[in-house]
């Protein structure tokens, strides 16, 4: 993830054309806060979605009274132990107070999702089950973040919106490799946790955010050895015709191979590898690899790298 964005930001950064180095960094850990914020966001997702089907409960109830009918409702969904728990967790509900945090702009994902809940085999087994315990309870949440909430046009439409009212970027782009970390979260809980229950930091390691900010630093200050480097290597290719972001994924690739020796080559080539796969063409992952073998090969004949190397 904190490569992905140093890559976001250049892009920007180099799109805009009167962005400063000092804004560009500034971006970066804006964009680091925003990411977070959508882990919150897609966290307090357990307490919307419950709260909707709460209200649909007593609106089915208040129809059958209206209609003397007779109706028991299933209350297991909104009564889920692990719903319960994130409801009462102190942590989220500090991000979501400080950053000013709500579904409200975004409720067409609420509903939408929740039809598609009570239609799924999965929603149904579960509805149907004699008894149920902690751990069934929490295996229905994972299926609704993975087989639900990835890759849903109704959220990611419905993310758009939030990230205009609430100031965020990136956050449909991003969504689906947020969720493989809500999905880290739920499995951190036990039946035990209580309210004060930790969640997933924002960096895995003290150190990812001083890795992030000095690979955009050296991007920055080296644009034009680097740039001079690819086209070098393009052969045949006209630098106009090279897709803009495979050329930022080839910035920030030379970046981290040449100022960071504490990180192995193949390490760093399949890192931008999968970022080029993620965000750019269909074939520029192919093509992103072959140019940073062949300046990898060039500098390895010229002593000039960094670290070892085993070439492929």
């Amino acid at each position: 993830m904190v490569r992905t964005k140093v890559v976001q930001t250049l892009y920007a950064y180099y799109k805009d054309g009167e962005k400063t180095p000092l804004r560009a960094r500034q971006e970066l850990l804006k964009s680091y806060s925003d990411t977070y914020s959508l882990y919150a966001i897609l966290l307090d997702f357990v307490n919307e979605l419950t709260r909707y089907a709460r209200e649909q409960n007593e609106q089915a109830s208040h129809r059958a009274r209206v209609t003397h009918i007779s109706y028991t409702p299933n209350t297991r969904f909104i009564k889920n132990k692990f719903a319960e728990q994130m409801f009462q967790n102190n942590a989220l509900r500090k991000i979501m107070a400080n950053e000013h945090l709500e579904w409200d702009a975004g409720m067409s994902a609420v509903s939408g999702i929740y039809k598609e809940l009570i239609e799924s085999d999965f929603y149904k087994e579960y509805m149907a089950l004699k008894e149920t315990d902690y751990d069934t309870d929490k295996k229905l949440w994972r299926k609704i973040y993975t087989e639900l909430m990835t890759e849903n046009k109704i959220l990611y439409s419905a993310l758009e919106e939030l990230e205009l009212v609430l100031d965020r970027q990136n956050w449909t782009s991003d969504s689906d490799e947020i969720i493989s970390y809500i999905i880290k979260t739920i499995k951190r809980f036990r039946e035990d946790s209580d309210a004060n229950q930790e969640l997933l930091p924002m960096f895995e390691r003290e150190d990812e955010l001083d890795f992030g900010t000095e690979l955009l630093h050296q991007a920055l200050a080296h644009k034009d050895e680097y740039q001079e480097m690819i086209y070098s290597h393009l052969k045949n290719w006209d630098p106009d015709r090279v897709a803009y972001m495979d050329k930022i994924i080839l910035l920030a690739a030379l970046a981290e191979i040449i100022n960071f020796p504490n990180i192995a080559i193949e390490v760093s080539i399949n890192e931008y590898i999968e970022i080029a796969k993620e965000y750019s063409g269909d074939k520029s992952h192919i093509f992103i690899n072959g140019i940073l073998d062949e300046i990898l090969r060039e500098m390895k004949r010229n002593d000039q790298l960094p670290k070892a190397m085993t070439m492929r």
